[in-house]
Protein backbone atom coordinates (compact mmCIF):
# COMPACT_ATOMS: atom_id res chain seq x y z
CA UNK A 1 0.00 0.00 0.00
CA UNK A 2 1.28 3.19 -0.78
CA UNK A 3 1.89 6.07 1.20
CA UNK A 4 -0.72 8.94 1.49
CA UNK A 5 -0.36 12.90 1.95
CA UNK A 6 -2.72 12.87 5.17
CA UNK A 7 -2.31 16.46 5.66
CA UNK A 8 -3.43 17.41 2.30
CA UNK A 9 -6.58 14.43 1.99
CA UNK A 10 -7.67 16.12 5.97
CA UNK A 11 -7.31 19.77 4.35
CA UNK A 12 -9.35 18.59 1.50
CA UNK A 13 -12.45 16.95 3.35
CA UNK A 14 -12.01 20.28 5.87
CA UNK A 15 -12.57 22.35 2.64
CA UNK A 16 -15.39 19.94 1.30
CA UNK A 17 -13.26 18.46 -2.07
CA UNK A 18 -14.24 15.52 -0.83
CA UNK A 19 -16.97 13.71 1.12
CA UNK A 20 -15.31 11.64 2.98
CA UNK A 21 -11.99 9.77 3.99
CA UNK A 22 -11.43 5.95 3.99
CA UNK A 23 -8.85 4.74 6.13
CA UNK A 24 -7.84 0.75 5.92
CA UNK A 25 -5.99 -0.86 9.49
CA UNK A 26 -2.75 -1.06 8.07
CA UNK A 27 -2.76 2.63 7.55
CA UNK A 28 -4.26 3.90 10.38
CA UNK A 29 -1.02 4.58 12.65
CA UNK A 30 -0.14 7.03 9.78
CA UNK A 31 -2.88 8.27 9.11
CA UNK A 32 -3.68 9.07 13.12
CA UNK A 33 -0.33 11.34 13.52
CA UNK A 34 -1.75 13.49 11.03
CA UNK A 35 -5.52 13.78 12.30
CA UNK A 36 -3.95 13.97 16.36
CA UNK A 37 -2.71 17.55 14.86
CA UNK A 38 -5.06 18.71 12.63
CA UNK A 39 -6.41 22.00 13.88
CA UNK A 40 -9.92 20.78 13.50
CA UNK A 41 -9.39 17.49 14.92
CA UNK A 42 -12.80 17.34 16.75
CA UNK A 43 -14.97 17.68 14.01
CA UNK A 44 -13.54 15.26 11.90
CA UNK A 45 -15.59 12.28 12.71
CA UNK A 46 -14.67 8.69 12.22
CA UNK A 47 -17.06 5.90 11.59
CA UNK A 48 -15.79 1.90 12.06
CA UNK A 49 -16.91 0.26 9.44
CA UNK A 50 -16.59 -3.88 8.72
CA UNK A 51 -12.74 -5.09 7.96
CA UNK A 52 -11.07 -2.82 10.03
CA UNK A 53 -12.18 0.43 7.33
CA UNK A 54 -13.12 3.45 9.27
CA UNK A 55 -14.84 6.46 7.17
CA UNK A 56 -14.05 9.90 8.39
CA UNK A 57 -16.28 12.59 7.67
CA UNK A 58 -16.37 16.41 8.40
CA UNK A 59 -18.65 17.96 10.63
CA UNK A 60 -18.93 21.19 11.38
Amino acid sequence: MEERDYNKLLTQLVAGEIDELIIEQPEFLLFRESWNTHPKRKEIVGEAGLGGKIVYRFQP
